[in-house]
């Protein structure tokens, strides 16, 4: 089929009907791969692959997990700072879960962090260290779904997987026009992914799909000026490549209530453990309250306190997850309590965000 560079006349754009010339869209993509990959501390840049050097599955493995939800700035230094005290996969298996649990604050979605502790003694004890290298083996693994298993199969063994993420599905309905809405398209853009993947440098093909979503053909200002792409593209023929994909009107975040509760005991402050499962589960945290649909009112709030205090209200805070926004009534007393975990007020960055964020309303107003 005729690549868009070559159709004109304004006419309706389907995915059924225009398809990029697949050789050389590949053929363009990776050699703008070549000379603009992104510099991360996970890859092996395409020259070094060139020349016979090959990923370290362990910090492929890493690097996918913690970029699950998580852009590339923010967890980049979370990376950084595992692969320096935990070097390997054996190392991190031999940590302590409560060590893991606490240098993974502030990245969010906490069920990641358990599933790397229990992948890691899985790969380390069961598998004597070593990653299995095909997708099959690896979606084996605890946490490992089927893109992350697609995603270190190609990047870490060079294996032909279909790596499919936000920035992919972008490239991809943009490339075919797709006009069905979003998240219904997604098993349509996958298949179109797909078709797009050779045995030709898989590693790279899907490093660099990544990076032109990431750098070049982004979400609400693509540069169609310097794209590889561009000439491949049925979206830049409709005039607004921005609206691809397209999406269907998003509902309203659901709203939620609580309220919690900073105790000081000198230079300390009370912390709780949350229970294993659920939001945030086994993480060192603030107590509060149930969350629930309703404010709460003030003598409520301090009804649910979990000690008796001269609780004061301190302000409040609202803290958005993926899918509900809460807002927390804060309060502060002075006392003690046999329930808590003590912990010095230097060491509360090691909660997560949304307390760390509730302390520093009752400690600085």
């Amino acid at each position: 089929m005729a690549s868009v560079s070559q159709r004109s006349g304004p006419q309706p754009l389907r995915a059924e009907t225009y398809a990029p010339e697949v050789p050389r869209l590949r053929a363009c993509v990776l050699a703008w791969y070549d000379a603009h990959a992104r510099d991360l501390p996970w890859r092996v840049r395409p020259a070094e692959r060139a020349a016979g050097r090959r990923a370290d599955p362990y910090r492929v493995w890493l690097s996918e997990i913690m970029l699950q939800q998580t852009t590339v700035p923010h967890a980049t230094p979370y990376f950084l700072a595992y692969t320096s005290r935990w070097p390997t996969v054996s190392a991190l298996a031999a940590a302590p879960e409560a060590d893991v649990m606490a240098a993974w604050a502030g990245l969010g979605y906490y069920a990641r962090a358990r599933n790397l502790i229990a992948c890691a003694r899985h790969v380390a004890g069961a598998l004597g260290g070593v990653f299995p290298d095909t997708e099959a083996g690896l979606a084996a693994l605890p946490g490992v779904g089927p893109y992350t298993a697609a995603a270190i199969a190609a990047i870490a063994f060079d294996r032909p997987a279909n790596v499919v993420d936000g920035n992919v599905e972008r490239v991809v309905a943009r490339l075919f026009a797709v006009e069905e809405e979003m998240p219904a398209a997604k098993p349509q853009l996958r298949a179109l992914a797909g078709s797009l993947v050779a045995d030709e440098r898989p590693g790279d093909w899907a490093q660099a799909l990544m990076d032109l979503g990431a750098m070049v053909c982004t979400p609400a200002a693509p540069v169609c000026a310097i794209c590889p792409a561009a000439g491949e593209c049925a979206a830049r023929l409709t005039g607004a490549p921005e609206t691809y994909p397209r999406r269907a009107a998003k509902a309203a975040r659901p709203e939620r209530y609580g309220a919690a509760y900073l105790l000081t005991r000198g230079g300390d402050v009370a912390l709780v453990r949350r229970p294993a499962r659920g939001l945030l589960g086994g993480m060192l945290g603030l107590p509060t309250s149930d969350w629930r649909a309703e404010p709460f009112g003030a003598a409520e709030a301090i009804a649910a306190a979990p000690t008796s205090a001269d609780w004061r209200p301190a302000g409040e805070i609202r803290h958005v997850f993926t899918h509900f926004a809460l807002t927390l009534a804060v309060y502060r007393a002075e006392g003690d309590w046999d329930g808590a975990f003590w912990t010095p007020r230097t060491g509360l960055e090691a909660m997560p965000s949304v307390f760390l964020k509730a302390a520093r309303k009752a400690l600085l107003g």
